[in-house]
């Protein structure tokens, strides 16, 4: 599936480009201690411009979730779930995101997912798995 990427800006580059290593990053607030995204100069809480890309374990749940089934173009493979994904970091920090490599019918909400990456040109675009290591805690 051919997918539009994001542009990269000094505050969004961290997080689209931390798959390269492997890693999710996700901004963070000196001042607060709280987590936000998307990425932004100043703290949407606290309005600090003490902010910056941090590096988060990649684990989280599913918050809610949807299947699609619509080909919005030829190549689309249907049906694909998107999902939002409360990381494990804070409650509330949450994103929109695709789960991968389970069948539709087995997501669920509360599912523990682990974040992998799909690359695209010079963006890693984050997606969530099934987390095994937590599925049968």
């Amino acid at each position: 599936m051919e997918r539009k990427l994001p542009s990269l800006t000094p505050e969004t580059a961290p997080f689209w480009q931390g798959g390269s290593k492997g890693v999710l990053n996700i901004y963070h607030c000196a001042r607060c201690e709280r987590f936000f995204h998307p990425p932004a100069p100043i703290c949407p809480r606290c309005l600090s411009a003490e902010v910056g890309a941090r590096p988060v374990s990649g684990r989280g749940h599913v918050f809610s979730f949807t299947v699609n089934q619509q080909r919005w173009t030829p190549d689309l493979a249907v049906p694909y779930v998107v999902a939002i994904v409360e990381l494990s970091e804070q409650p509330g920090l949450r994103f929109v995101s695709n789960v991968v490599g389970s069948p539709v019918d087995e997501i669920h909400i509360g599912m523990p997912v682990r974040v992998t990456f799909e690359q695209i040109e010079d963006v890693w675009l984050p997606l969530f798995e099934l987390d095994d290591e937590r599925s049968h805690a």
